[in-house]
């Protein structure tokens, strides 16, 4: 009765025996001692958060000129200006040379030709309506003399066809090569007439000019031989008419043309080949 009364105390009470007494709660796991509580891990985060630097854009490694001091992207920014300045200079040097006359390329025509010849020379005659035709051969031939006064006479060299073997399968032909010999004679024909006589002050230079050349090619050719020298040259043009496609009902000669110089006799120091 006395059990009953007291109600759940008297089941739970810890002098009655056996009876079980109020279970012990069981331990939950450690919290790590270096674990920073729920508050302090927030203002962790934050103060990490603002000790992180912001990714700054130029903070990576330089390149290219940036990377060079300031002395060396110097020299590059001078190099490259004066890159630019002489692109420009050439491109308007070569506009004024292959326009027509105007009064900018009069007054600086010598300027203008000592920039342009003969290694930025425009022929503008493969875009002509009516482009070449023709082959022409220049070839020279020699008068020998010996040291006992006999002279003999060679055959004709074509120095055309020797430019021609020498360019052919070359990958990289030499401006002398391709152009020398043309252009001496091209600039013959303009500066005489029909009958080989100068057409201008720039007549006797243009003949210079072509007999200094045929001395130094025979001397290349040893036509002289070991104990001669070359005591007059002649020179003459054998032109023949490029055939026509098969398709074409075109008709040309197949005659060659010849056009044959006078004799010109050599100065003391063009006889074995020199340009004195």
């Amino acid at each position: 009765m006395d059990a009953q009364d007291k109600g759940s105390d008297a089941r739970h009470g810890p002098g009655q025996p056996g009876v079980p007494g109020p279970r012990t709660p069981l331990p939950g796991p450690a919290a790590p001692t270096d674990a920073p509580s729920a508050g302090e891990g927030q203002e962790a985060e934050v103060t990490g958060a603002a000790e992180q630097p912001s990714p700054d854009p130029s903070g990576g490694p330089r390149t290219g000129v940036a990377a060079l001091s300031l002395r060396y992207q110097i020299g590059a920014a001078l190099a490259l200006a004066a890159v630019a300045v002489t692109v420009c200079v050439h491109l308007g040097m070569t506009f004024l040379h292959v326009a027509p006359p105007n009064t900018v390329s009069k007054k600086h025509s010598e300027t203008i030709a000592d920039w342009v010849y003969p290694e930025f020379e425009q022929n503008w005659k493969l875009f002509a309506p009516n482009p070449l035709q023709q082959n022409v051969s220049v070839q020279v031939r020699a008068e020998i003399r010996t040291p006992d006064g006999a002279s003999r006479t060679t055959g004709w060299y074509d120095l055309s066809a020797q430019d021609g073997r020498t360019i052919d399968g070359n990958l990289a032909p030499s401006h002398t090569q391709q152009n020398e010999l043309r252009r001496a004679w091209d600039f013959y024909v303009s500066t005489h007439d029909d009958d080989n006589r100068p057409a201008g002050l720039r007549g006797a230079l243009s003949e210079s000019y072509l007999r200094r050349i045929m001395a130094m090619r025979l001397d290349r050719a040893d036509a002289a031989g070991a104990d001669g020298e070359v005591a007059r040259v002649q020179v003459r043009s054998r032109t023949t008419q490029v055939p026509p496609p098969s398709w074409s009902g075109e008709k040309v000669s197949h005659k060659a043309v010849y056009r044959v110089l006078p004799w010109w006799l050599l100065p003391e120091g063009e006889t074995r080949g020199g340009i004195g």
